[in-house]
């Protein structure tokens, strides 16, 4: 039996599907089973990372997880795995934490994530990806209001990866014994800058969309309104001031699947309602 965490989401449940397409076992942890389609061959199971208290026994007769990062009491949760026999955990994290600086809080957020697995006496595997291609969603908004989409960063380039490519290396690497203590940089095929991906997507709605660069005072404020500042100062120095390169293109999708990483193109097709 695999638990995945975060089932709802975009890359637990690309997990979900693909190991239901493999035919494995699957636990899948959402925060209210009743907001979820039920799937055939799925347990769908309540719970909240937050409060390992909830947690019950979403563990028993688990061999893997796939775990989320950033929730308040990783070593309880781990703690609970561990109890249950879990051999195996599959931790989302980022490759920011690669060379990053311990005082930035997103990579110190990754990076206790990462020790606190280290430390559980659980086997492990890190799964570090570039940003999301699904970050894009962002635009809906916009899009549906006109043609014209202001967005920060916009001369930083992001090799930004499919979240059903995290979920198929993490399906690959799950309980497979030659991945335990690795960890595993991913991205997606390609750097592209914003206005690459709105030209893909106006390419596909067949409309004629602009990008209108935000000066760093307008998008600090923006972002500050829906997230925490230490986190908005993060991604600040990530991307103002060059603490982090997340344009490197890797092989890793290729190599731990056998198949190429989707493109920027096959994401936003799959997609393309969403921004209608």
């Amino acid at each position: 039996m695999i638990l995945v965490t975060g089932a709802s989401g975009n890359v637990g449940g690309a997990l979900v599907r693909e190991l239901t397409a493999q035919g494995r076992p699957v636990r899948a942890l959402v925060r209210d089973v009743a907001k979820v389609a039920p799937l055939q061959d799925v347990q769908f199971v309540p719970g909240d990372l937050n409060r390992p208290e909830s947690l019950g026994d979403v563990f028993d007769d688990v061999e893997g997880v796939f775990l989320l990062g950033g929730f308040r009491d990783m070593p309880g949760v781990l703690a609970q795995a561990r109890a249950a026999g879990v051999a195996h955990v599959v931790l989302l994290s980022s490759r920011s934490v690669i060379g990053g600086h311990p005082d930035n809080a997103v990579v110190r957020m990754h990076l206790d994530c990462e020790a606190s697995v280290r430390a559980s006496g659980i086997d492990w595997t890190l799964l570090r990806p570039s940003g999301f291609m699904s970050n894009t969603l962002e635009w809906r908004t916009q899009l549906r209001a006109g043609d014209v989409v202001r967005a920060p960063f916009a001369s930083v380039p992001i090799a930004a990866i499919d979240p059903r490519d995290i979920a198929n290396v993490a399906a690959a690497v799950l309980n497979r014994k030659e991945h335990y203590g690795l960890a595993h940089a991913l991205s997606g095929p390609a750097a592209l800058l914003p206005a690459d991906r709105l030209a893909t997507l106006a390419e596909i709605l067949s409309r004629p969309l602009r990008l209108v660069a935000q000066s760093d005072t307008e998008a600090r404020a923006e972002m500050t309104r829906t997230t925490p500042a230490d986190y908005v100062d993060a991604f600040f120095r990530f991307f103002a001031n060059g603490e982090f390169d997340d344009s490197p293109v890797l092989p890793a999708v290729r190599d731990l699947t056998g198949r190429p990483p989707h493109t920027f193109a096959d994401w936003a097709a799959d997609h393309e309602r969403e921004f209608r």
